[in-house]
């Protein structure tokens, strides 16, 4: 068995199988579309159905990686508040809330 991530926010407890978070923030970030916008920070990209997992920053590399950064945000914020997460191509997280 893998190593667990545990979480606290907001008072509110949780872990997960570290693996299958990996696993799931891989497949959300399959599904991230990028584009080039005319702005002080061109590249801009976003993963429909994950309102507010977005970024727009100078470069592609880090228009990448900005994504992952607030997914690891997005999950404990979206579990303290009792708000599913989607199932992504088949890859559920299994939320265990801890007292």
């Amino acid at each position: 068995m893998g190593r667990r991530f545990e979480s606290c926010r907001a008072h509110h407890c949780w872990k997960v199988e570290e693996r299958t978070l990996t696993e799931y923030i891989q497949a959300v970030l399959r599904r991230a579309q990028y584009e080039i916008i005319e702005d002080d920070n061109p590249y801009y990209g976003e993963i429909p159905g994950f309102d507010g997992v977005y970024a727009s920053t100078k470069t592609l590399e880090s228009c990448r990686e900005e994504p992952r950064e607030v997914l690891e945000e997005w999950i404990p914020l979206r579990v303290s508040h009792n708000l599913g997460l989607p199932v992504v191509d088949g890859v559920r997280l299994k939320i265990e809330h801890v007292a």
